[in-house]
């Protein structure tokens, strides 16, 4: 039995040799490749081991170095070029491929405002418009015609004769009737407006019969812009 033992022994270790004499590697491995290693990890050596024939990634085995032939040259490096101290001159910015089309101008505004002595518009204490009154109104809606017109307010006042409720309303009736009048001869109706001020802004004194007859009056407000 203790030949037979020593007979496997030797025949491993035979085995062991000719595994690595047929690699000449300097460690030992299975047939397969198998690096073997140690319980620390180290690769096992055999008796022919030098760095030259070592496994590589093994402890002691020498880095192979790139052949001259294969080395990868670095790419050249671009000399650093010279600072020149010489004043540059300022470069105008290039002109834009087409210039932006200026926007057109905005038209002009208008506003105006007439004054009318109600006495020529209105029989007293009445709200029906005049002949003279409806004369000055086509000579004011021919001019409104001539621009594009944004808004007409019409505002009727009265003297201080009277009650100030009763007043308010007749100031009222005198502002729609002209509105009425307007709309009659073609402005949009949306553009005209009405107000009523009674005896509450007098230009006048109420006193004297010529205070009061400047404080029986339309204002008239037109308000536009001009055709182009």
């Amino acid at each position: 039995m203790k030949n037979l033992k020593s007979l496997a022994l030797a025949l491993s270790l035979l085995g062991f040799a000719a595994a690595a004499s047929a690699h000449d590697v300097g460690n030992w491995s299975s047939s397969a490749g198998e690096v073997w290693k140690n319980t620390p990890g180290e690769c096992w050596r055999t008796g022919f081991w030098t760095p030259a024939n070592a496994i590589p990634g093994c402890d002691g085995a020498i880095t192979k170095q790139a052949t001259p032939g294969s080395m990868v040259k670095p790419d050249p490096v671009s000399p650093t070029p010279e600072v020149s101290t010489a004043p540059v001159a300022a470069v105008a910015p290039a002109p834009a491929a087409a210039a932006a089309a200026a926007p057109a101008p905005a038209a002009a505004a208008v506003s105006s405002k007439v004054t009318y002595a109600a006495d020529a518009f209105f029989d007293f204490d009445k709200s029906v418009i005049k002949p003279d009154g409806k004369a000055k109104l086509d000579d004011l809606i021919s001019k409104v015609k001539a621009i594009n017109l944004e808004v007409i307010i019409a505002v009727g006042h009265t003297d201080a004769v009277g009650s100030d409720a009763y007043n308010q309303k007749l100031s009222i009736r005198r502002a729609q009737a002209v509105k009425a009048y307007l709309v009659s001869k073609g402005i949009d109706k949306t553009r005209v407006y009405t107000e009523g001020k009674g005896e509450k802004q007098p230009v006048a004194d109420n006193k004297t019969k010529e205070g009061r007859a400047k404080n029986r009056r339309v204002e008239i407000e037109v308000v536009g812009s001009r055709k182009n």
